[in-house]
């Protein structure tokens, strides 16, 4: 009886770490408004999904993540260019929204797999 109570102590213990907590979160990332290239933002990896919605006039919004040689951002979401959802299994790294053309863009990436 004794190693259950101190089971469950550290069990509760390990749930209320703050170190922990940070990966219980739901990693989302908003854009409000923008109409130019984001600054960078970094992903711990997994599935993620982006949305938007915008003033598309023809123009388009892209997904990318920097490539190795630390300059090169390529796509790794096909650009979307009418308001929609498209979701990406990706890799830890630094990624960017790029915009072109469209105005008053309202976008997410949010992880869709999350733990609780």
């Amino acid at each position: 009886m004794k190693r259950f109570a101190a089971g469950i102590a550290i069990l509760l213990c390990l749930l209320g770490c703050p170190a922990l907590a940070a990966f219980n979160k739901v990693e989302t990332f908003p854009f409000s408004n923008i109409s130019a290239n984001t600054a960078a933002f970094t992903l711990r990896g997994g599935n993620y999904g982006l949305t938007c919605h915008a003033t598309w006039g023809g123009g388009s919004v892209t997904l990318q993540r920097l490539a190795t040689d630390a300059s090169t951002y390529v796509t790794v979401v096909t650009a979307l260019t009418a308001d929609g959802y498209a979701s990406a299994n990706l890799p830890s790294g630094t990624y960017r929204l790029t915009v072109a053309t469209a105005t008053a863009v309202y976008c997410d990436v949010t992880a869709t797999v999350t733990t609780q």
